[in-house]
Order: C-alpha cells, then structure tokens, then sequence
C-alpha cells in the first residue's frame, strides 16, 4: 500500500467527519437532529435511501453471487420485488407516517394500539438493526485488515509495530469510531448529505475498479460479454418454483416484495429518511425512483463479479479466494496507485452511509419510543444530551457483532445473512403494522398476541425442523429467507385478526386507548 493511496484513505475518512460535523452544526433540537428539519429536498432523500441499503455486503458480497460456480442475474429478480414493494409502502404507510409530529415509524403504533406495542417493536428493530449493520461493519473492517497487513504496520515482519492477531480488532475500531463521531455530531443533516456524497464516492469507485478489470482481459469487452453467455452468467430469470431458492422470480415477486414493504415501510432507518422531506409527496417520489437506483446499482455489482469471475481464469490468485473477499482481493492486489485509495474509500463509503444511518435512527428509536415516555417532563436538552449518548453506545454495540463475526468466518455471502436478519424480524413489525392500518377493531393485546406468534413462526421457518408434511410443504431443504418476512408479516396480521375475534366480553371493541 503506497503512501498516496493511503493519504487518500486517511483524507477522505478525516473529510467526511469534518464535512458531516459542519453541516450538522446547524441542526437545532430533536427535529432537527433526528429529522434534518424537515427540509431535505426529494433527490436527496433518494440518494440517501440508496446509500444507506448499499453498505459493505452491497459492494463485496453482491459480486459473490455472481463470482461462483453457478452464480448469475438471478439475484435482480429480488429487485424488481422491491419496486413493487416500495409502491405498496408510498399508497398504504406513508399518509400515515405524515400525520402530525412524527420522530420514529412506531409512534404510529402506540397512537393506534399503545405503548406495548410501540414497545415491542422499537425493540424488536433495534436489535435486528444491531445484528446486521454489526456484520456489515464486519465486511468492511476485512477491507481495512488487508491495508493494514499490506502497509506493513500490523503483521508477523520485523518491521511491524503490531502482531498480525491485532488486525482485524484494530480495523473494526477504526471503522466503527470514525462512524460514531460524525454521527455523534452532526445527525441526520450529517447523514443525509454525507450519504449524498458518499453514494457519488463509491459509484465512481466501483465504475473505474470494472473498466480497469476489463481492460485487462484478453478480449476486453467483448470477452466479458461472450465468455459471461457461455458460462450463463447473465441469466436473470429462474422460474422455478421451490420455496428452498432464494433467488427465483416468485421469490422475488412475492418474497421481496412483502421483504421490501417490511424494510422501507416499517424499519425506523428509513421512516426517518421520509420524515426528513419536506412533504409526503416527495417523500413518495424519492422512495419509488430509488428503487430503479438500486436495480442499476445492483446490475454493475453484478457484472463487476462476472468480469471476476473471467479475470481469475485469466489470472488465477497465489492463494485461495474466500467467500466475499474476491473483489477486496482484486482492489489491494492489482488497481494501481491512487485507484486503491480511492475504490477503498469508496467501500468505506458504502459501510458508513449505512451505519451512521442505523445509529442515528437507533438513538431516534431508543429516545422516542423507550426513554421519553418514561419522562415525559424531560427537557428537550437533556434528550438531546441521551440521544448523543445512545448513538455511542449503540456504535459499540456493532463493533461488538463485527468482532464475534470476525471470530467466525462466515461461510455464505454476508449480504444473505444480512438480509435474512433483516427479513426475519421486519416482517413481524410489517404485520403489526397492517393490523393498525388495515383493521379497526383489533386492540393492543390482539397484536402482542400475533406479534408473538409471527416471531415463533419465523423461528421455527429459520430454526426449526426442514421437513414438514409434504401436503404443506413439497420441498426439500429449509425455506429460503426471502420468505421470511412473508411467514412473519402473515402469521402476526391473521393470528392478531383472530384472537380479536375470539376474545371475549367485547375487549376487541374497545378504543386502544381503553384496551
């Protein structure tokens, strides 16, 4: 690692912290921290939901799918499920997200069931978020190991300053604290227009990492093209329908689809996106087109892999490629100098826009839903000092997930286990959620009842045993999770509608308030 790719690396980190700290200096109070005033403009706000579902497993792990044997498109047909689902979320929970003084997606709960339920929820998405942003920090901490090895500062060599054992530790920290500090500053004014920046940063990364891989192909183009046909690696479509396959068309359209209702319509990082525009209209607009963002994007990560794929069998590595760390490989070994730096910085782009999102969206969640109906005399000051506080603590709390994901190596694409995290519990608030919307008679202990029963459900679909009886479930092998969020958001909607029913003496009538 030469000292120009490494002064870029170091001044882009330094850039974005002063950058985020500035521009969040401005926020005044709550609204102001946790929402951005209010005032963020619908293309911004596009970019931002962009950004911060692009994180490390996006830029390393998506061009897995595509990198091994067998690995092809088939991973968009999620995509188009998301559009769909982002259409669902802009008609049915948005109009709801805008009336009156909303900080998080689960006050909407308890205007309709309660505390408990708002609760629960909050809970429910704080740890998820924990789980799957501690292993997108995980990803982008292996980045930072491999500079740190080729720097030569940390290693096994005579000149090393750190045992080689001290790498992986040492970037998570790194990464994670750089991270908690402009979000500890700025808020989500930082956020928002770092992650603006941060998008533009590792698209540009991505782009120039392809052109310089193609170009050194034999045949350039024309050898991605051809030699991706005869391996079928640009094969999009899989109509195949077995419920044990991720990445089929009805996965997608009936899997993702509920899977992106569930993460855009009822997971607080993006409720608060849409609370920051500056009407619920532009919220819809920014919501819908970024999911067309988020196809193309998906489209170049998954060529990257294929041009991996061929480059590798032009040039095979001097060691054995681990599962998420062929592209990594391709960038500290072979871009040159100036180009590392940046692409690198582009990864921590991708890694940053999306945990400084989830911290600052877990502080929001902490303080509005947890803390401040404990104390609801408390000053508008003093929760913006907790707020603060939360956002550290919840930081750490990654840095500890990234640090048991290092322990043990992951076997599968960290993009799968991230989003499967995300599916298994987004779903169940996702059915909470259709029980307040979508029904008028069922009450707060009616949705803690379904809630709960949504959870063993995923559970036993996630944990539980493979083979049920084949009259249910004609496959072989565990359910895929895209359907998790289906199995969740089901089971929680009709067994709430059903306990409502069979409740007695008239408790499924009372207003929430009563009940």
């Amino acid at each position: 690692m030469s000292p120009i790719d490494l002064g870029i690396i170091v001044v882009y980190i330094v850039g974005v912290t002063l950058f985020g700290s500035i521009l969040g200096s401005r926020s005044k109070g709550l609204k102001g921290y946790f929402l951005g005033g209010g005032q963020v403009p619908a293309w911004a706000v596009m970019l931002s939901i962009v950004a911060t579902e692009t994180s490390t497993a996006t830029f390393l792990s998506v061009p897995s799918l595509s990198f091994r044997e067998g690995g092809d498109f088939t991973y968009l047909q999620l995509a188009l499920g998301y559009i769909v689902g982002r259409v669902l979320v802009s008609i049915v929970l948005l109009p709801s997200y805008f009336r009156g003084q909303m900080y998080t997606a689960y006050q909407v709960l308890n205007d309709r069931f309660g505390g408990a339920t708002k609760t629960a929820a909050s809970v429910l998405f704080l740890l998820s978020r924990t789980l799957g942003d501690g292993l997108r920090l995980f990803l982008a901490a292996l980045v930072l190991r491999n500079l740190l090895l080729l720097s030569g500062l940390v290693g096994d060599g005579a000149a090393s300053i750190m045992p080689i054992e001290w790498a992986m530790p040492i970037a998570i920290v790194l990464m994670g604290v750089s991270t908690i500090v402009y979000t500890f500053l700025g808020g989500m004014t930082a956020v928002v227009w770092t992650d603006v920046t941060q998008f533009i940063i590792y698209m540009i990364g991505a782009v120039a990492a392809l052109f310089l891989m193609v170009g050194r192909l034999d045949g350039g183009w024309a050898d991605l093209w051809e030699t991706g046909n005869a391996l079928e690696k640009f094969r999009m479509f899989n109509f195949t329908f077995d419920l044990t396959q991720p990445f089929t068309f009805w996965a997608g359209m009936i899997g993702g689809v509920v899977l992106n209702t569930s993460t855009h319509g009822a997971d607080q990082m993006m409720v608060q996106r849409y609370l920051s525009a500056r009407s619920q209209t532009q919220a819809a607009v920014a919501l819908i087109c970024s999911g067309f963002v988020v196809i193309a994007q998906f489209a170049l990560f998954l060529l990257i892999g294929v041009a991996l794929s061929i480059f590798y069998s032009e040039y095979p590595p001097d060691r054995p490629l681990q599962v998420d760390d062929e592209f990594a490989s391709f960038i500290v070994n072979y871009l040159p100098t100036g180009l590392v730096g940046l692409v690198v910085a582009a990864i921590f782009s991708a890694a940053m826009s999306t945990l400084s999102s989830s911290l600052n969206a877990s502080a929001s969640s902490t303080v509005n839903d947890l803390i401040r109906p404990m104390a609801p005399t408390m000053s508008e000051e003093r929760l913006l000092g907790i707020s603060k506080v939360m956002t550290v603590v919840w930081g750490l709390a990654q840095m500890g997930i990234a640090g048991v994901a290092a322990a043990k190596f992951q076997e599968s694409p960290v993009v799968e286990d991230a989003l499967a995290i995300a599916s298994f519990v987004t779903g169940i608030i996702l059915g909470v959620f259709l029980l307040g919307i979508l029904t008028t008679t069922v009450n707060q202990r009616s949705a803690l009842i379904g809630l709960v029963a949504g959870l063993m459900a995923v559970s036993y679909a996630r944990f539980g045993p493979t083979k049920l009886p084949e009259s249910l479930y004609p496959f072989e092998g565990a359910l895929a999770w895209p359907y998790f969020a289906l199995v969740g958001s089901g089971t929680t909607f009709l067994v709430g509608v059903l306990a409502s029913r069979l409740s007695r003496g008239g408790a499924a009538n009372l207003p929430a308030s009563e009940s």
